[in-house]
């Protein structure tokens, strides 16, 4: 298992994850801070609304991507992936699963 230190909304983690996936976790990761910048200022956001808020971009961009009809490759467009890949999804579902636990926590 490897620890790794991962940088969203200003705010450090320490995660562990299994040895290989540092990269995609380190991906996953950009996406997360990415969203926590779009919902505004993150250090006047409490850790869990900030990581509530970025939950609920990143299941909007997904339920978007997943309700959009499939492109064919050769319009010049990109293809999308069908299915969107499972890890992904299971990694967003226990990002607002845990944000929304901290959210209920704090109310």
């Amino acid at each position: 298992m490897a620890q790794m230190k991962l940088e969203i909304g200003g705010r450090s983690f320490m995660v562990t994850c299994q040895d290989g996936e540092e990269s995609h976790l380190t991906k996953l990761a950009k996406m997360v801070d990415g969203k926590t910048r779009e919902s505004g200022d993150p250090t006047g956001l409490t850790e869990s609304r900030m990581l509530l808020f970025a939950s609920l971009l990143l299941a909007d961009d997904l339920h978007s991507a997943q309700s959009a009809p499939a492109q064919p490759a050769g319009d010049g467009g990109p293809a999308l992936r069908d299915p969107i890949d499972n890890q992904v999804v299971a990694a967003l579902e226990k990002l607002a699963d845990r944000a929304e636990q901290l959210a209920n926590s704090l109310e």
